[in-house]
C-alpha cells in the first residue's frame, strides 16, 4: 500500500508543463487534501502523510514559526520548526508531531488551502528570466519575478512545484483562473526585544521583554569563507526594496573583472526584498531570490531569510534592537 502511495506522490510533485485548463478549480489531489486531516494520521515522514505534513506546514508558517518554502516535503527545516514550536508551548522539543504538538498547532482553526484568482495583472507581469552575471544584472532597471508561478510561490510562501501539485491542469495564462494555494494570512510578529541568530540551528529568532521566544524563521547563516560574526550587535536601521551595492572584493567567489555596481531592487535582488543593516559593517539580515535553499545552503556571511520571512523580521524591529549571534 505504501509503494502504492508513493507511487502516487511522486505523479503528483514531479508534473510536466502546465497545460490549458478550464477557468475553475479542480478539487486538489486527494494527497494533498490538507483541509479534511482531522486527527493525527502518524509519522509525518511517510509520504502516505503528505496531506497532514502540509498542514503542519501551513500552521507552523501562520504561527511564525516558519518552515521555510511550504513544499510538503520532509526535511530540517520543518523538523527545526517544530521543535521551536514546541518550546515556545513547553512541550516536549522532539522535532516530530506528537498528540499535544498536533492539537496546540491545530488551535488554528482556519482553513489551510484556500481558492486563489488570478488577475489580469499577476498574468501580465511582467516576469523576466535574469541572467547570472552580476554586471549583467547591474545594466537591468528592475530585478523582478523570472514568471507568475515563482511571484505566486512567494506570495504563498509555497514552492512552484507545490502549487503546481495542487492545481494540475490549470492555466495560468488567464485571467480568472482559480487555484487552490496555502492560506498563509497571519497577524506580523508584534515588535521584538531582540533578535538571535543561531547558527547551530540555522534561524532567526525574536525574543520578547521576558526572554521568550515568539516568534522563528530558517535562515542561511554564513560559510567556512564568510563565517557569521558571532556576538552582540545591534540594528542600525531596516531598507525595504533595497538597492544592492555589489563590492566584487568582499565575495570569495566574485568574477575577474568585476568592478562595483549597484543592482537595481526588486525580489531577485541578491538581498531581496530587505535589508536589516546590522552594526557589524557589511552585514545584516536579509531576503534571497532562492527561498528554496535557505536554510539548507551557505551565504557570504551575511543572514539570509526567504523574502516573506525577511519582510516579516523588517517590520518587527527598529535601530537599537539588540542582535545576538551566537554559535
Amino acid at each position: 500500500m505504501k509503494s502504492i502511495l508513493r507511487a502516487a506522490l511522486l505523479s503528483v510533485l514531479i508534473i510536466p508543463a502546465i497545460p490549458h485548463a478550464q477557468v475553475a478549480p479542480t478539487q486538489p489531489p486527494t494527497l494533498l487534501q490538507a483541509n479534511d486531516v482531522a486527527t493525527l494520521p502518524g509519522d509525518l515522514g511517510d509520504d502516505a502523510n503528505i496531506a497532514a505534513r502540509l498542514r503542519v506546514q501551513v500552521l507552523l508558517d501562520r504561527a511564525q514559526f516558519a518552515p521555510g518554502e511550504i513544499d510538503a516535503r520532509w526535511g530540517s527545516n520543518t523538523q527545526r520548526a517544530i521543535a521551536a514550536f514546541q518550546r515556545s508551548r513547553d512541550l516536549d522539543p522532539s522535532g516530530s508531531i506528537d498528540e499535544a504538538t498536533w492539537h496546540a498547532l491545530n488551535a488554528d482553526t482556519a482553513p489551510v488551502l484556500v481558492e486563489y484568482r488570478l488577475t489580469a495583472q499577476d498574468v501580465a507581469g511582467p516576469y523576466n528570466v535574469l541572467p547570472e552575471d552580476m554586471m549583467a544584472k547591474a545594466a537591468l532597471p528592475q530585478l523582478g519575478f523570472a514568471s507568475l508561478a515563482e511571484a505566486l510561490g512567494e506570495r504563498h510562501h509555497a514552492s512552484p512545484a507545490l502549487l503546481q501539485a495542487l492545481n494540475p491542469g490549470a492555466d495560468l495564462t488567464r485571467e480568472g483562473t482559480t487555484l487552490w494555494v496555502p492560506n498563509v494570512q497571519a497577524a506580523a510578529p508584534t515588535k521584538a526585544a531582540s533578535v538571535i541568530v543561531d547558527k547551530s540551528d540555522s534561524s532567526v529568532m525574536l525574543r520578547d521583554e521576558g526572554g521568550r521566544v515568539y516568534a522563528r524563521f530558517p535562515a542561511s547563516t554564513g560559510s567556512e569563507h564568510d563565517p557569521l560574526p558571532i556576538g552582540r550587535w545591534t540594528i542600525k536601521g531596516v531598507a525595504r526594496d533595497p538597492h544592492f551595492q555589489y563590492n566584487p572584493q568582499l565575495f570569495w567567489d566574485a568574477e575577474p573583472g568585476h568592478a562595483k555596481a549597484k543592482l537595481a531592487p526588486g525580489p531577485n535582488n541578491p538581498v531581496g526584498v530587505a535589508w536589516v543593516d546590522l552594526s557589524k559593517d557589511h552585514y545584516g539580515i536579509h531576503g534571497t531570490p532562492e527561498p528554496g535553499k535557505v536554510g539548507k545552503t551557505e551565504s557570504h556571511g551575511c543572514i539570509r531569510l526567504t523574502n516573506w520571512n525577511a519582510a516579516a523580521l523588517a517590520g518587527a524591529v527598529a535601530p537599537g534592537t539588540p542582535a545576538v549571534l551566537q554559535q
